[in-house]
């Protein structure tokens, strides 16, 4: 089966090919909007929206060139309908929706907070389950028990923000560029190597990232 997935949750398209038998991915285009977005230190949702309305339809040409094949030979259409900001998510629902109407093809509406989960297996076929679940996209920070493809069961989620906005609001005030996260960790990684920690307290290590 040969599986068309398209992902426009925030601020990148992406489209990818994926020939389920083999677990192999024969195509993968992404269009970034950081160089959109930096002037305003983070993601604009109408800026978004809109850029994914221009890229959408050339990464899906750029896609299937890489893949070497045509829409004729798509089996199947899968496409995040959320979460995510919703004129984003709107432009990807509506383009595969369309492709499905006029190819003939099944789609199914993907979680794309289960596609991160799952992504897992389809990189790791000996990943089995259930397995614990560390996720950090967008809005959502949380640790989950992956007990089956659709059965989760939730052991603890962040009550406010996500841990890649906090970095950028970090570098608002270091006045950094944006995004965030990338120019801390340079800066990070020209301090010292290690911090002195008690020997009683190795625990400390996990936390401090030592």
């Amino acid at each position: 089966m040969i599986i068309l997935g398209i992902e426009s949750s925030c601020d990148e398209t992406a489209i990818a090919i994926i020939d389920a038998e083999k677990r192999h991915c024969l195509a993968h285009q992404i269009a970034s909007q950081i160089a959109k977005h930096r002037p305003y230190g983070g993601v604009v949702p109408e800026i978004a929206a809109r850029d994914h309305f221009t890229q959408i339809d050339q990464l899906l040409d750029k896609s299937l060139a890489e893949a070497d094949c045509d829409l004729s030979q798509i089996d199947l259409i899968a496409v995040t309908s959320g979460p995510g900001l919703i004129g984003s998510l709107l432009v990807g629902v509506s383009f595969a929706k369309a492709l499905a109407v006029g190819l003939n093809k099944p789609i199914i509406e993907v979680n794309h907070l289960v596609g991160h989960a799952l992504i897992n297996r389809f990189n790791d076929a000996k990943l089995a389950y259930p397995f614990y679940l560390l996720l950090a996209s967008g809005g959502h920070s949380l640790l989950a028990l992956v007990e089956q493809a659709n059965q989760f069961s939730l052991l603890g989620q962040s009550q406010d923000d996500a841990f890649g906005e906090a970095y950028d609001y970090d570098a608002i005030m270091l006045d950094l560029p944006y995004p965030g996260g990338p120019e801390i960790e340079k800066l990070a990684s020209q301090s010292a190597p290690k911090l002195p920690l008690p020997s009683n307290k190795p625990w400390l290590s996990i936390y401090l990232n030592v």
